[in-house]
């Protein structure tokens, strides 16, 4: 059975900064392209990050370019997202998920496995 847990989020002033992990066991992570996304209250999920099975390639969505950095360790089985510069609009739910691939950019659709979510809440 595939897990997938989330940790790191909380609280934070605008500006400041957050570092998501997410292990993952029951699978063979190094054979899996990792997602982060996030959903807020009364909007669709949305992909904020990926990263391939060995790392070499990301992909981030326009709004974080230059603020988030997704890496991993798969040694470790786990997945980060590392948070800057936050800022009130990054407030959302968090998710930690698995794909075997994607298309031209990465959708939930193409993710099968998913963490349970963890909050991020940006004051201003």
């Amino acid at each position: 059975q595939v897990q997938l847990v989330e940790s790191g989020g909380g609280l934070v002033q605008a500006g400041g900064s957050l570092r998501l992990s997410c292990v993952a066991s029951g699978l063979t992570f190094s054979s899996y392209q990792m997602g982060w996304f996030r959903q807020a209250p009364g909007k669709e999920r949305e992909v904020v990050a990926a990263i391939s099975w060995s790392g070499v390639s990301t992909y981030y969505t326009d709004s974080v370019k230059g603020r988030f950095i997704i890496s991993r360790d798969n040694a470790e089985n786990t997945v980060y997202l590392q948070m800057n510069a936050l800022k009130p609009e990054d407030t959302a739910v968090y998710y930690c998920a698995a794909a075997t691939g994607w298309g031209a950019r990465p959708e939930p659709t193409d993710f099968g496995s998913w963490g349970q979510g963890i909050q991020v809440t940006v004051s201003s």
